[in-house]
């Protein structure tokens, strides 16, 4: 079967159109994307795109389609596929000194490509789109609902694991009156976070997890930064918070988890996140025991999908403009900005698909005596 047929019959499963007239279906500029995609899987569809070998109106819809009818299993393994999945079993691939990977490549872009994206906090990770009007208030009441979950009082100590640009540091310490100390690997962060938060109350450290300092914490939060950490590394993960973290104290882990183990996906690998892997629920039960009571899990996996879209939206309203910035920084602007939509409205269809979802853990050492009272 020639490439163009094999791909014509794998989309029909999926109800996509090759030319077809839905919104979903792509439009071929390129008639050689056939033979790139099936050689090349995930890494050259996506390169395709950002090349300009084909487009489409509504490229969630194509992907929550594509996920959600499970076509990657049809596909053959391609080399590069084949390769990361070898890396992965033999290697450590979020080791320590791999970790900045992921800032070289992602977090250490100039900020005002996440400004033209995020809210303005620069909050970089999902909003809790319950009762939310916009992007900035579902991201305000995502912060507020952590401060809640874990209790905050007034000059109590807070750590925060991969601390991005200080959204919730700055939150907690300007409503809620806390001591935050923060860490991350990304340079650019550090940076933005100093300038934007030069107060006593928040602190930021470049540095990896691991190398926190033995000193006690009140209260432990991380946002979208486990999904950073690897199966080979969730135990010192947490061991690490638990170290640090008080005997009364609470823990909250807000991350992407996967269905089932996550497929590794090359051309997010490449352009997004090095490294990156998707956490199952089973596996963070398995990497907590003896260490945290599991007091709370919430699932809110739909309100990816609106965060990733009003991303997306923000973006597309800047996009000249961040263009404009990363042809300044030598790039080529136009497949920079084909890159960046590409990543958030792939992932948007991800979890609309719902094979990978959103939420929140809320541990404790041994156990909040009198039952946790759940927040939402």
């Amino acid at each position: 079967m020639n490439p163009e047929t094999f791909a014509r019959d794998l989309l029909a499963r999926a109800k996509i159109e090759i030319n077809g007239p839905n919104p979903w279906d792509i439009q071929v500029h390129n008639e050689a994307i056939y033979a790139r995609a099936v050689a090349n899987g995930s890494l050259g569809f996506g390169e395709a795109y950002m090349d300009g070998w084909f487009s489409c109106a509504q490229l969630d819809e194509f992907f929550a389609r594509i996920v959600g009818a499970r076509l990657s299993e049809r596909l053959p393994v391609s080399v590069n596929l084949a390769l990361l999945i070898a890396k992965s079993k033999l290697q450590n691939r979020q080791s320590q000194r791999r970790a900045k990977q992921v800032a070289d490549v992602h977090y250490d872009l100039p900020p005002e490509v996440f400004e033209a994206t995020f809210d303005r906090r620069l909050t970089g990770s999902c909003g809790y789109w319950r009762q939310a009007r916009d992007l900035d208030e579902a991201q305000n009441h995502k912060l507020d609902l952590i401060c809640r979950k874990i209790g905050l009082q007034a000059g109590q100590r807070v750590f925060d694991i991969g601390c991005g640009w200080g959204a919730f540091m700055g939150f907690a310490s300007e409503r809620y009156g806390v001591q935050c100390t923060g860490v991350t690997v990304s340079k650019e962060q550090i940076g933005y976070g100093r300038r934007r938060y030069a107060e006593p109350a928040v602190t930021f450290r470049l540095q990896d997890y691991r190398q926190a300092s033995d000193e006690p914490f009140d209260r432990i939060a991380s946002m979208g930064m486990f999904e950073h950490v690897g199966p080979k590394n969730y135990r010192v993960y947490f061991e690490t918070a638990r170290r640090l973290l008080r005997e009364d104290g609470l823990f909250l882990l807000h991350t992407i988890w996967s269905n089932e183990p996550s497929p590794l996906d090359p051309w997010i690998d490449k352009y997004i996140f090095p490294n990156g892997a998707l956490p199952t629920v089973g596996q963070i039960g398995t990497a907590v025991h003896g260490l945290f009571v599991v007091e709370d899990v919430h699932n809110f996996g739909p309100d990816y999908d609106k965060t990733l879209m009003a991303w997306n939206a923000k973006f597309q309203s800047n996009r000249a403009d961040v263009a404009a910035l990363m042809a300044r920084k030598g790039h080529d602007g136009e497949r920079f900005c084909r890159m960046w939509e590409y990543y958030l409205l792939s992932c948007a269809g991800g979890f609309r698909s719902r094979e990978i979802s959103v939420g929140q853990f809320v541990l404790s050492p041994r156990g909040v005596r009198e039952g946790y009272q759940s927040v939402r």
